[in-house]
């Protein structure tokens, strides 16, 4: 588990002065780390980290991992798929790759109501099955919640390991940003992480949005980061969520 460093507040890479501010950008893109080493553990994800670590020694062939937007569903799923050599594909997308779930391990990112294509996935568990390959799916919410008609394909996800995720708690989140702003080469001091932490969106992707946008206007403004720009990124993502 990372921990925040007890440093005073500084940031390692000094800004070139001479910059001019740029307009702000709240959609910034971050580079997805998928291994291992990356996967950030608290309580509120514990149970899907230890199955990721277990595979393949699962307690069955086909993984549903459920949890809000903003948990870390698709960064738990990229890990594994990179662990067990398994294609990714939105699960609305699946009546359209007929036979992949016999060509290897497979992910179905963002199952649910409306999106399920009920033949294809029943004819994807018989293949995963045949095969003796291994199905990770992720959605909001359990299957039960998914309204299938289709009962084959019920008794199919009624052999299924479901796993729940929490939204990210406070220790979680504050590994995830002084992460994030190690990669950047920043440091900061862990009072500004605790302070971002009580007042951010709950979610992986809204720290990745937060720690992109005040690493790039500490850098054009020349500034350090410091409460006021962090309150001016705050109210920023807030803006922009609604």
């Amino acid at each position: 588990m990372a921990k925040t460093a007890g440093s005073p507040p500084t940031q390692k890479r000094i800004p070139d002065k001479a910059e001019k501010p740029s307009q702000l950008a709240l959609e910034l893109p971050v580079e997805r780390a998928v291994s291992r080493d990356d996967l950030l553990e608290s309580a509120a994800n514990r149970l899907a980290v230890d199955l990721i670590d277990d595979w393949p020694d699962w307690p069955s062939h086909a993984v549903v991992l459920a949890g809000p937007v903003g948990s870390g569903k698709s960064h738990l799923a990229a890990v594994w798929a990179q662990q067990a050599g398994a294609a990714i594909l939105p699960a609305a997308e699946l009546g359209r790759h007929p036979g992949i779930a016999a060509e290897g391990n497979l992910v179905l990112e963002d199952a649910g109501p409306g999106t399920l294509d009920e033949e294809a996935l029943f004819h994807a568990f018989n293949q995963m099955m045949a095969a003796g390959h291994y199905l990770l799916v992720t959605s909001r919410s359990f299957p039960s919640a998914w309204m299938v008609q289709l009962k084959d394909l019920q008794s199919r996800l009624r052999l299924a390991h479901l796993v729940e995720l929490s939204e990210p708690d406070d220790e979680l989140l504050s590994a995830i940003i002084v992460k994030l702003f190690a990669d950047r080469q920043l440091e900061v001091s862990p009072q500004m992480v605790s302070y971002l932490v009580a007042r951010m969106e709950r979610s992986m992707e809204a720290a990745g949005r937060l720690v992109a946008w005040l690493d790039r206007e500490a850098l054009a403004r020349g500034s350090r980061i410091n409460r006021s720009l962090a309150a001016e990124a705050l109210a920023a993502m807030e803006t922009c969520a609604r």
